[in-house]
């Protein structure tokens, strides 16, 4: 009876954990040799594809950190988030040490299924790429491109905008509204000093002709994770940036902490 109870015990164990094994099985195992670009959905050129590579090697023996870049035809029913978390902890993206590894994942759309792409990264890179900043580079640098076909320009511009970010080039306080609250309250101060002008000029009609109240300053508001803001930088002449030897040397056993952030089209 005792060893009836165990067998029945062990099955149900065993199929607890058969789902997860399976939905493991289908996240593909580590290229070999190991790369930061892999390209299993063939949106990229071959010229694209050893101009990211050599990027971000170069880039990872610059700073450590290391973003690598996935593209795959079908996400086996998997939610994308979960997905790019799972093969960055599979594949160990990111050094042991400093976890400071990042997933960038697309789905290209097709006649079935909605496009889809997500940045996941470790938890060493959640301060400098922080969710709001992984939503915003997905959605007004990357997608755009994508809705264009040009897959190619939109994972490179991508790319090059969480290289900037784990720079500390960007921050999420000075990214969370695009609403230009500067120009709104600037023009407020300004219609209060007309009202204010026209009551103190009693009417006179050209007491205030030489007052300008234009500002000495051209007030604009741009927003740096857009793709009119791509402006070349690391990929734009078509070269790799360059300055080191030798190829990429292997992942180094980083951790996921569940961060990031995508979008669809």
């Amino acid at each position: 009876m005792k060893m009836q109870n165990r067998l029945k015990t062990l099955l149900m164990a065993l199929l607890l954990w058969l789902p997860t094994l399976v939905c493991w099985a289908e996240i593909p195992d580590k290229p070999k040799p190991e790369r930061l670009v892999n390209d299993f959905a063939g949106l990229l050129s071959a010229t694209q594809k050893q101009v990211l590579e050599d990027s971000l090697v170069a880039f990872n023996k610059a700073t450590s950190t290391q973003i690598c870049v996935v593209t795959v035809k079908s996400l086996d029913g998997y939610d994308i988030a979960d997905y790019a978390q799972q093969l960055g902890e599979k594949w160990g993206v990111g050094t042991k040490k400093h976890n400071n590894g990042a997933i960038l994942l697309v789905k290209p759309k097709t006649e079935r299924e909605k496009g889809r792409a997500f940045i996941a990264t470790g938890y060493g890179l959640e301060a400098s790429l922080p969710d709001i900043i992984c939503y915003r580079i997905v959605n007004n640098v990357m997608i755009p491109y994508f809705r264009n076909n040009d897959y190619g320009g939109g994972i490179m511009a991508g790319a090059e905008y969480m290289m900037r970010a784990t720079r500390g080039e960007f921050t999420a306080e000075a990214e969370e509204d695009d609403f230009p609250y500067v120009i709104v309250v600037f023009i407020i101060i300004i219609v209060i000093l007309m009202i204010s002008a026209g009551r103190n000029g009693k009417g006179g009609g050209g007491s205030n002709n030489d007052t300008d109240y234009r500002p000495r300053r051209r007030v604009t508001y741009n927003d740096p994770f857009s793709q009119g803001s791509f402006g070349g930088g690391i990929f734009g002449s078509g070269r790799s940036s360059g300055g080191f030897g030798g190829g990429f040397g292997g992942f180094g056993g980083g951790s996921f902490g569940g961060g990031g952030g995508g979008g669809s089209w």
